[in-house]
């Protein structure tokens, strides 16, 4: 692990091993790639340094618009906190809100007397949504049965109406255990 370099590199840690055969140069360039993602820049907030702090985090750009049974729709507002290197959405905070509002929408129909357990979720990235754009998201009931919901989800532009992201997640439905 570096051990015949003279200074260490930002990724070397006790827990990073770097195959001898790398050049000095290959690893200073992947240094650099990585310093300018903001990898080596993980000053979180105080109030965002705690276990599943994220969902705080991902729901502060989340806001209801309408709520139906089997229809949801909401507005994510694109802000630096999730937004990637490139300044659009983060595919990861795609996915989150994909997953949060796939769940309000199945709750619509499915009783709280049934767990709902993700078993799928795909989505699709389009196109990208850049900082302070407003994307609205509409999810809706594809199926739903005795054991299983479907939800189809759309993100798009609300001043064009692009279509950025597609989503569809399946959830299955397990039975809350009784004391």
């Amino acid at each position: 692990m570096g051990e015949n370099r003279s200074s260490p590199t930002l990724m070397e840690n006790k827990n990073t091993v770097i195959s001898e055969k790398l050049s000095a140069e290959s690893i200073s360039k992947v240094n650099g790639f990585l310093k300018s993602m903001g990898l080596f820049n993980l000053n979180f907030p105080p109030q965002y340094d705690t276990k599943d702090s994220f969902s705080e985090l991902s729901r502060s750009f989340l806001k209801v618009q309408h709520i139906h049974r089997g229809k949801i729709s909401c507005i994510v507002s694109v802000k630096p906190p999730i937004m990637n290197a490139y300044g659009s959405l983060h595919g990861g905070a795609v996915g989150d809100v994909a997953v949060r509002v796939a769940t309000a929408c199945a709750r619509t129909i499915v009783g709280k007397d049934k767990e709902l357990f993700l078993g799928e979720l795909s989505v699709s990235y389009l196109s990208s949504a850049h900082q302070n754009a407003e994307v609205i998201v509409n999810a809706s009931i594809v199926r739903s049965g005795r054991n299983l919901t479907v939800v189809a989800l759309d993100f798009r532009l609300k001043d064009s109406e692009k279509l950025c992201y597609i989503s569809r997640a399946t959830f299955y439905h397990v039975p809350v255990a009784s004391l």
